[in-house]
């Protein structure tokens, strides 16, 4: 074979030059294909979107900067920014949502594929046998045949009518959509956690309010029965204070309850098993509550990253529609070959035994049994389907920032009344029990008291909870600060 290393040269410059000749006008076909498919190529239908000025909830005014990225440091806690920082990085449900990216991208890089030429090479060596018998049995010889071929094809589809263009179209908005999924997942797994580490002190909370009732009770059924020593009191005022003091330790094993099963929510939170995660937690007293501006209702619908999912989603739909239209039209396909061959290895890549050929062939539906009509009426209601669930996305995106601050004014309302509430009962309680003391008070009296204390101490952390969730809940229907990164995606191919 060194011997023949000049012909095998030139025959391969050969090779190449019909290739080149061969594949030099699919560049002027392609824009000739890309130029047709554009006429066909149909905008994203109009949804009809009623936007509102100004939310109906919002109390002063309706302008304002939206929530910051890191929304949650808002709250002043190093312990609850240390967890989201966490959750960002190892949440399982966050990485899913990175894998389904990257499929939606080599989804996309697969249909894009249809746009470009296809090339294969090939080599061949063929040994054949002749029969040696004659029609009058004699025996001829049989011959031996041996045949080396080494070939190069391509071929491309011209995508005059757009529909290889529109598919992939369709895969990127595809991607694109899975990107904003994963903003979607972010955001809910950080509100969980938020939300989760407040259940966590209001727990702690109550079971520390719980605990000093617990003390109270005590205290009152030791002078009950001091009064029962000294004759005036009853063993049916001893049996009542034993019954309220037995009720307040009964409510402390719900309470630590819900404190281990948040602190495993947290746990699962940040992907990892709940031996191994300390939460210190502490007051919620301890937490500041920011003040959130709503912003205009226009800027909602880039700031919420579902939103945008499902406006990615009802681009690839429409795309999908030009490209199931396109598939009435003919279909023009070019392929060509290329190549040496010989009987001899030696003189394979001789130039007389190069061969080439072309063909250009046209394939138009005549009649499919109403496959490709029903494909374009299926893509078509699909496409009416991700228009009407954008509208609701965006008609909920409103309700939700609106419930939110209602949510907020009306939890801080209650606050401020819980808080008088609890003044007034910790005052009368106060007051029955030094007349209990002094013998004065009525043991009913005593026991309504203590009673109404013990639930406006429970009550007032209950309402601290509600008004930092309905916070968080405001955050969460504005996009929590979201901030698109890349809304496309990275060309794959």
């Amino acid at each position: 074979m060194s011997s023949s290393s000049p012909n095998t040269v030139l025959a391969t410059q050969g090779l190449a030059q019909w290739v080149w000749r061969g594949a030099r006008c699919l560049p002027v076909l392609a824009v000739i294909a890309t130029s047709a498919g554009c006429i066909l190529t149909r905008d994203l239908p109009d949804p009809a979107l009623d936007i509102p000025t100004g939310y109906k909830a919002a109390r002063l005014t309706t302008t304002g900067a939206p929530p910051t990225l890191d929304w949650w440091r808002g709250f002043h806690s190093r312990e609850l920014t240390g967890l989201m920082e966490e959750a960002q990085t190892v949440n399982l449900d966050i990485a899913a949502a990175t894998a389904r990216i990257i499929q939606a991208d080599q989804q996309a890089r697969i249909a894009g594929a249809a746009l470009l030429p296809s090339a294969n090479a090939g080599g061949q060596e063929t040994y054949s046998r002749t029969s040696g018998s004659s029609s009058s049995g004699l025996n001829n010889g049989g011959r031996e045949v041996v045949n080396y071929s080494a070939s190069l094809s391509a071929s491309y589809e011209l995508d005059f009518w757009g529909k290889n263009r529109d598919a992939a179209q369709a895969a990127e908005e595809t991607a694109t959509a899975n990107r904003f999924d994963r903003d979607v997942v972010a955001l809910t797994t950080l509100t969980s956690v938020a939300n989760a580490y407040f259940q966590v002190l209001a727990a702690q909370d109550r079971i520390r309010t719980a605990n000093r009732n617990i003390a109270s009770a005590v205290r009152i059924l030791e002078a009950i029965k001091q009064r029962l020593q000294a004759g005036t009191g009853t063993d049916l005022d001893v049996a009542q204070q034993e019954s309220v003091l037995a009720n307040q330790r009964a409510a402390v094993p719900p309470l630590r309850q819900t404190l281990a099963q948040n602190i495993n929510a947290l746990a699962t939170l940040v992907a990892r098993p709940p031996e191994s995660v300390k939460v210190k937690g502490g007051s919620l007293n301890q937490i500041a509550a920011p003040r959130v501006t709503p912003g205009l209702p226009s800027e909602l619908l880039t700031q919420r990253p579902d939103i945008r999912r499902q406006e990615a989603q009802l681009a690839s739909a429409t795309a999908n529609v030009g490209s199931a239209r396109a598939q009435f039209f003919p279909s023009i396909q070019l392929t060509g070959q290329g190549g040496y061959q010989s009987a001899a290895l030696v003189s394979l890549f001789q130039p007389h035994a190069a061969f080439f050929s072309l063909v250009g062939g046209l394939t138009q539906p005549i009649f499919d049994g109403g496959r490709i009509l029903g494909n374009f009426r299926y893509t078509k209601a699909q496409q009416d389907e991700m228009l009407q669930t954008y509208r609701k996305t965006v008609v909920s995106a409103f309700a939700d920032v609106d419930n939110a601050l209602i949510a907020i004014r009306q939890t801080t309302e209650r606050l401020r009344l819980q808080r008088e509430v609890l003044a007034a009962s910790r005052r009368a309680f106060e007051l029955s029990e030094q007349q209990l003391r002094a013998g004065t008070a009525d043991i009913v009296t005593v026991l309504n008291t203590q009673l109404t204390l013990f639930q406006a101490e429970d009550s007032l952390s209950q309402a601290q909870l509600a008004r930092l969730q309905a916070i968080v809940s405001l955050y969460q229907a504005l996009g929590g600060g979201w901030e698109p990164r890349m809304e496309r995606p990275a060309n794959a191919l």
